[in-house]
């Protein structure tokens, strides 16, 4: 086995496609967001950044900040260890208390990412109900695919957000099965939002448990920053819950909320909880500073919403091919993925515009896009500009606009 070639290989079959992933090098500044110093040139530029997931700007927040240096003053940097051998700190206990809290759970648990939240979770689910059958959304973030491969169990996907075709799948199976319903509320790439009451009207009548993801959702929808299903007042019809500490809220970690014996459970037979150093304080901290003050501001809700609304009616003004959806991600539409790296290069290296492209596997092939996140931070001078140089490039470029 020739194991260079093999590698070599791979790393070229990724770079024919035009899907070769280069990471930015940029350091963000503190309380100028969206501004940041980008190193990846040889010369260090000025950029604007349009594709964050700190949706509203609170990994900048004076608050968040503050908490995180009381923190580290106090307990020092690292945790110590997993959850179960010195790695629970006060912190932890309070932000799980806060998070149960915001979904009207009796229990929640921390995860390092939300990634090994849904991955841990689910796997467990599956094995802690002999014979579970999982039905899950076809669009379904991939993290929550693994969870299902990993519990090892029957499965079955239904089309995206299709009610009758849920519903045709769960009529094949008997009601004392084990059945768990895994989606999402917003979809990250499309924008379009679950009908969650429904699927828990179809759970309640199959006698389904229901999993939801609100990763791009908490923080961002609801009263209290407690996501769609807050906002739709379903909070209570929904088994578990799992949410990121990364995006609406700005630090680190993943979590679920559910009852206090599921997440007793899950906090027991999961091996990606178990066997996993804990969270830091300083990120514990900071994440449960974030989380107390979306419960009770309704500042950053309203303006990230108002931003994005505004985005998208210019981009549509400019004949620009945005995805239509009703949530605030902002996708626009390129099809091709030497083209959208093309695009992407061009908004940084002439506009100072940093935007990743977005390709396959997170899109599927002929969906490639660009994913814009307007933040209550980016100002209509920021919008102008942008919408002026994707204008500029895409006739350059002879990209397809809106029909």
């Amino acid at each position: 086995m020739d194991y260079a070639k093999a590698f070599s290989g791979a790393l070229a079959s990724i770079r024919r496609e035009g899907r070769y992933r280069e990471f930015a090098d940029i350091k963000r500044r503190r309380g100028d967001f969206p501004n940041a110093r980008c190193y990846s040139s040889a010369t260090p530029q000025d950029v604007k950044v349009w594709c964050s997931n700190d949706y509203l700007g609170m990994g900048q927040h004076p608050y968040v900040i503050a908490a995180m240096h009381e923190a580290i003053d106090a307990a020092g940097a690292g945790s110590g260890g997993t959850r179960n051998i010195s790695g629970t700190t006060h912190y932890h206990v309070q932000l799980e208390a806060e998070l149960a809290d915001l979904h009207g759970k009796d229990a929640a648990l921390l995860f390092t990412s939300g990634y090994i939240a849904n991955d841990a979770s689910i796997s467990s689910l599956a094995r802690l109900l002999p014979g579970c059958v999982i039905f899950s959304d076809a669009m379904n973030h991939a993290s929550m695919i693994e969870g299902i491969r990993h519990g090892g169990g029957p499965k079955h996907i239904w089309r995206h957000n299709d009610l009758p075709h849920l519903e045709e799948l769960l009529r094949g199976y008997d009601r004392a099965t084990p059945k768990l319903i895994v989606f999402e509320s917003v979809y990250s790439m499309d924008g379009d939002i679950a009908p969650i009451g429904d699927i828990c009207a179809l759970a309640k009548k199959y006698n389904a448990l229901t999993y939801l993801d609100e990763v791009h959702a908490v923080g961002l929808y609801g009263p209290r920053g407690g996501g769609i299903a807050e906002r739709d007042e379903v909070m209570d019809q929904i088994d578990v819950i799992e949410g990121t500490l990364a995006k609406g809220f700005g630090v680190m970690g993943g979590y679920i909320a559910a009852s206090a014996d599921i997440a007793d459970a899950i906090r027991c037979y999961a091996l990606g909880f178990i066997f996993t150093t804990s969270l830091a304080p300083a990120v514990v901290a900071g994440a449960l500073a974030s989380v107390r003050h979306l419960k009770e501001s309704q500042i950053e809700r309203e303006r990230h919403q108002e931003r994005a609304r505004a985005l998208k009616s210019r981009l549509i003004a400019a004949g620009l091919p945005v995805y239509d959806n009703p949530s605030h991600v902002v996708p626009v539409m390129v099809g091709d993925p030497v083209r959208c790296k093309a695009l992407t290069d061009a908004l940084m290296q002439r506009f100072n515009i940093y935007v990743q492209p977005i390709n396959y596997p997170t899109v599927a092939r002929g969906s490639e896009r660009i994913r814009l996140t307007p933040s209550p931070c980016h100002t209509d001078s920021d919008m102008d500009d942008l919408v002026a140089a994707l204008n500029l490039l895409w006739g350059e470029m002879d990209l397809r606009r809106a029909a």
